[in-house]
């Protein structure tokens, strides 16, 4: 099956990201999901619970938005729009339109998705890969799985979900490096500002120095 535009196959599935020169997160014995946001009361929901909701299996790709695809991954878990509609629709405030959801994670990393993507009946809330439960590089206990979006939307270590009716403000609005709000990977949604194949290069040219941040932070991981 062929790519998205600018990206190439890599062998495995490597732990990357800006923010992996730090060790993974310590998960509490029994995590839970925090909903929160336009909502008539928070909730804490257990992981646990997860087990008891319809489950799906789906076999895709992984994006990074530096430029290279994990091809051929086998995730397991509950379908975000199945979890959405069971959990967080009954406890939304009377007349509240979601537009926006962010994720967060236990490392403190935080995404933000238009709710009509998230909502593509491919996206998982996972808690397994490849036949096995996430181990701490992959997001253990579960995570945002969105294959039609860039690995930045794809939260690990998920532990809040917020809804919103508008778009939250963006952190990194003037970065060099500027998410793109969407980050479709068959658009090339990678800056928010310039054209996907203008940064490729860019991107690209931090693939090595991030790539050893990330090695550091497993190597430093506590045992």
């Amino acid at each position: 099956m062929a790519l998205p535009p600018g990206q190439r196959a890599v062998e495995g599935f490597p732990r990357f990201g800006t923010h992996l020169h730090h060790p993974p997160p310590a998960v509490p014995d029994n995590p839970v999901i925090e909903l929160a946001g336009a909502l008539t009361a928070p909730r804490m929901l257990p992981v646990a619970d997860l087990a008891t909701m319809p489950r799906r299996e789906i076999v895709t790709d992984f994006h990074c938005v530096a430029g290279w695809s994990a091809t051929g991954l086998r995730w397991e878990g509950v379908p975000f729009e199945t979890f959405y509609r069971m959990q967080v629709e009954p406890l939304l405030e009377p007349g509240a339109v979601i537009g926006y959801l962010i994720f967060e994670g236990l490392d403190g990393y935080r995404s933000v998705a238009a709710i009509d993507d998230v909502m593509a009946e491919d996206v998982l809330i996972a808690d397994r890969l490849d036949g096995r439960p996430l181990d701490s590089d992959h997001g253990t206990p579960v995570r945002l799985v969105s294959p039609g979006q860039y690995g930045y939307v794809n939260t690990k270590h998920l532990c809040r979900i917020e809804c919103h009716t508008s778009e939250p403000p963006v952190p990194d609005r003037w970065s060099p490096l500027a998410s793109h709000p969407r980050a479709r990977v068959w658009h090339e949604e990678r800056h928010r500002y310039l054209p996907g194949r203008v940064v490729r290069p860019v991107y690209r040219a931090l693939i090595g120095p991030i790539r050893a941040l990330s090695a550091r932070g497993s190597r430093t991981r506590p045992r």
